[in-house]
């Protein structure tokens, strides 16, 4: 699945929720708590007059932007063709929206009278490595999410607050991650570093993320299985790569790994161990688009495959079964397998006693 939209979690009353979709913040759903006050990320140009928001708010606002009254910690400065940050930011901001702008630079003390930031967007901006100081993050000890996917990045920006939960960085001229680009960030659950251009990864590139749940390394250059990933990582992200096998030990030490795509890639069974996918933590497993030309062996306990658009030319039980019982059966649901050489009508019989919980099967 390819998420290019945001869904926002809208809190109405109680439980209730609603949601609705940008295509900002790197393709991974951002998660809004109204409870908590957070505010739309919803761009408010021309929406409402300007005019209008200042009429009725009496609070400082620079001239460049919007600050709505319903959320007065947030100010939107998005898409106003800005190259610099505002002036007179105000020390009450924890909110702040400045996507779509053609920044390239940021200086040292830029943020210094907003502490209490928590949001920071800078998506779609022309924010380059050498324009940006070493300290500019150092006074957002509050910061929560830091979003600069599609800038002309071409290193992990330095001195990153400790208590960041969020880091996008996707589409960005990113080569390479150097040993303690991520120190210190035991908070950070979410990396997106898709859409750039890295070749390999090192061991203690990702070194202390102890909380990293979702890691998205997708259309890169990797053509070897990065094999020293923080093991709490249960959602990871490698397809559109240039990955031809994996060995048996690749996913060795990933024990709460759910969601692995390895779709668009050059994976052949030649290169494929036996047991490189033995892992029973796994609920979702995509080989799309690959090279492959028998139905690698996979977990009982996996619940969704997608090997659609490969050269497979024969249905193997025993890549889901090694045998079959009253409790030895496949928990596979969803079964893609359309765009390769099969045909229904050729499956053999006994597949339904193994894959006796499927819901669909597309040939």
């Amino acid at each position: 699945m390819d998420y290019r939209s945001v869904f926002l979690l809208l809190s109405v009353c109680g439980l209730t929720r609603a949601f609705t979709m940008d295509l900002d913040y790197g393709g991974v759903p951002l998660w809004i708590n109204r409870f908590l006050g957070e505010p739309s990320v919803l761009t408010l140009k021309d929406r409402i007059d300007p005019g209008w928001y200042r009429a009725v708010n009496t609070q400082s606002c620079p001239l460049e932007c919007d600050c709505p009254i319903q959320w007065p910690t947030a100010i939107y400065c998005d898409h106003r063709g800005l190259n610099q940050l505002p002036s007179g930011l105000p020390f009450r901001l924890q909110y702040l929206f400045l996507q779509g702008n053609n920044i390239t630079s940021l200086g040292s003390r830029a943020f210094d009278n907003t502490t209490y930031l928590r949001w920071l967007i800078l998506d779609h901006n022309q924010l380059l490595s050498e324009q940006l100081d070493n300290v500019l993050f150092s006074s957002l000890t509050r910061l929560v999410n830091l979003f600069i996917n599609h800038n002309n990045l071409t290193k992990v920006p330095a001195g990153l607050p400790s208590g960041l939960k969020q880091l996008r960085l996707a589409y960005n001229h990113i080569e390479k991650i150097s040993e303690g680009d991520f120190q210190n960030l035991d908070s950070l659950t979410l990396i997106l570093l898709q859409g750039n251009r890295l070749k390999t990864i090192e061991e203690g590139d990702f070194k202390g993320l102890g909380a990293l749940n979702l890691l998205d390394l997708s259309h890169n250059f990797l053509d070897t299985f990065p094999k020293h990933l923080p093991p709490s990582v249960q959602q990871l992200y490698l397809s559109n790569n240039s990955l031809t096998g994996l060995s048996e030990n690749s996913l060795h030490g990933f024990s709460g790994l759910r969601y692995l795509r390895l779709g668009h890639n050059k994976l052949r069974n030649e290169r494929l161990d036996p047991g490189a996918f033995n892992l029973t933590s796994l609920v979702e497993l995509d080989l799309s688009y690959n090279r492959l030309t028998e139905i690698p062996s996979v977990p009982i306990t996996l619940q969704y495959l997608y090997l659609e658009v490969n050269h497979i030319q024969e249905f193997n039980v025993s890549s889901f079964c090694r045998t079959v019982g009253p409790t030895s059966y496949s928990r596979m649901k969803i079964l893609r397998l359309d765009g390769n050489k099969l045909e229904y009508h050729k499956l053999p019989p006994d597949w339904v006693f193994c894959l006796r919980v499927l819901h669909n099967i597309y040939i």
